[in-house]
């Protein structure tokens, strides 16, 4: 007798298991998550970069060299597609300080074969704990080492901006991939498809895709002309990094350089995060608040001291290291909606990263999900054979990434409202809720999302590649059995 259904096959008295056959339950289980291990741990073994080329060669036009434009680059180039990054700054780099890589997100970058670039430069932070704004206490744990790499098959990263630019930079260079400096996208025929430059130069593609951020042209372009901008999220937030040899020399203070990790304070509509980033030679700190007034208003020269205003009363330990910050900046935090379209009725040109889905950083994944849009746009264009196959791949890949990262905008957006409950009954009954983990007893959820089982593994146990093609040959099946054809 033979199981088709699941893989298993009985001979004799014994049963046989066929890795490559074996199915997923119909039924929601995570019995068989354990298989996925063999597969991430030979995963981890490579991490060369290596991948199938594609068997359809496309030119691609990318607008914009930030992190969701060079990932995107990298993602496409390893597949063998010609690539150009047309970038309006005239020099290379990012703007801001600490970031964050998420295991969804590192578990991309290192099959991609940007760990040797990361060796020197990145964090693997051992825990996030929260804690209580008014004296420090821990209310929330999450244990990210060994956990994450175990349950995930993927570190979970801290790093400086600057420094994850740089490293998609050169690996994309490495890949072939073209960046054309100082060189402003004014302009976009959607039908053509191509991108027209302030210095009135036209060029063309297979493919064109707008990763140009908050502002894009191509999100208006697309949308018919009506723009739909993300708006502000009614909070701002001041970055700084601070010295860590001033910080050393203070009891204080020393303490939370002793192990690598996040540690994130709480309170009344506010909170701090805070990590090491630059191999610990810097500490990052973000300051979440309120903040309802227009961006245009605000005096950078006054920042500090309303920075401190902000938190006056917080555990002193951290405001300590308030203040010992020199200089600080403020940055509005933003949040898009979902947009009725990603692409272009021709299906040649499309938006992705902050263009398409920009959301609050309080998951962290704001970056993630553009490393996942390029990986997913990257999987499922190296199935298609064809021109003509190129509507329906780009069609897949704006209904499988709508769903993923507006679920993750709206879970970055929940955060935003459960950190900052006031004391009382709400915040009495989320910190009774962490409990368990922080004392270290089984738990099946969380009112924090990094330790809450199930949305854990949504989050962190995601891989875009994989999701594409499997969401690429399901539909190649659905199509088999409608024509009763085989294709290729």
């Amino acid at each position: 007798m033979t199981l088709q259904n699941n893989g298993l096959a009985e001979d004799g008295v014994n049963l046989r298991l066929n890795f490559s056959t074996i199915k997923r339950p119909s039924y929601p289980s995570r019995c068989l998550h354990f298989l996925s291990s063999v597969k991430k741990d030979a995963e981890a073994s490579i991490g060369d970069g290596n991948a199938p080329t594609s068997p359809l060669s496309l030119n691609i036009l990318i607008a914009g060299a930030g992190l969701g434009g060079l990932a995107s680059a990298v993602a496409l180039a390893r597949r063998g597609h010609k690539v150009t990054i047309f970038e309006q700054a005239s020099i290379l780099g990012e703007v801001g300080a600490g970031i964050q890589i998420p295991s969804n997100s590192a578990r991309l970058l290192l099959r991609w074969g940007l760990g040797p670039y990361l060796t020197d430069i990145a964090v693997e932070p051992e825990s996030i704990a929260i804690r209580r704004w008014k004296n420090g206490d821990l209310i929330g744990w999450t244990q990210l080492i060994p956990d994450f790499r175990r349950s995930f098959g993927a570190p979970y990263y801290v790093i400086h901006r600057a420094h994850l630019h740089d490293a998609l930079h050169k690996l994309a260079m490495k890949l072939g991939v073209k960046v054309e400096l100082a060189s402003t996208v004014v302009d976009y025929d959607l039908d053509a498809p191509s991108l027209t430059l302030e210095n009135g130069s036209v060029h063309y593609g297979d493919l064109v895709i707008g990763a140009d951020g908050l502002k894009s042209k191509a999100r208006a372009k697309i949308l018919g002309g009506v723009d739909d901008p993300p708006k502000l999220a009614g909070f701002a937030a001041y970055r700084a990094t601070v010295n860590v040899e001033k910080m050393k020399s203070d009891p204080d203070t020393a303490w939370i350089l002793t192990k690598p990790g996040l540690n994130l304070w709480t309170g009344n509509l506010r909170h701090v995060m805070t990590y090491t980033i630059a191999s610990g030679k810097a500490f990052n700190v973000v300051l979440s608040h309120p903040e309802d007034s227009d961006p245009s208003t605000w005096k950078q020269e006054t920042a500090m001291d309303d920075m401190r205003t902000h938190f006056a009363g917080w555990d002193y330990r951290l405001m300590k290291i308030i203040n010992m910050i020199d200089k600080t900046l403020k940055w509005p935090i933003m949040s898009g909606t979902p947009l009725r379209t990603w692409v272009a009725p021709s299906y040649k040109c499309l938006i992705l990263g902050d263009a398409a889905h920009t959301m609050v950083p309080y998951m962290s994944q704001g970056a993630a999900m553009a490393v996942e849009d390029g990986a997913a746009l990257g999987e499922i264009l190296s199935h298609i054979h064809s021109h003509d196959e190129l509507p329906a791949a780009i069609k897949l890949f704006e209904k499988i990434r709508m769903e993923r990262s507006y679920q993750m905008q709206e879970a970055s957006l929940l955060n935003g409202k459960v950190w900052h409950f006031p004391d009382g009954p709400l915040q009495q009954a989320r910190d009774e809720g962490m409990r368990p983990e922080v004392e270290g007893k089984h738990f099946i959820e969380s009112p924090n999302q990094w330790s809450d089982p199930v949305t854990q593994h949504w989050s962190y146990g995601y891989d875009a590649e994989d999701t594409a093609r499997e969401a690429w040959f399901k539909r190649k099946k659905e199509q088999e059995q409608k024509n009763g054809t085989k294709i290729k």
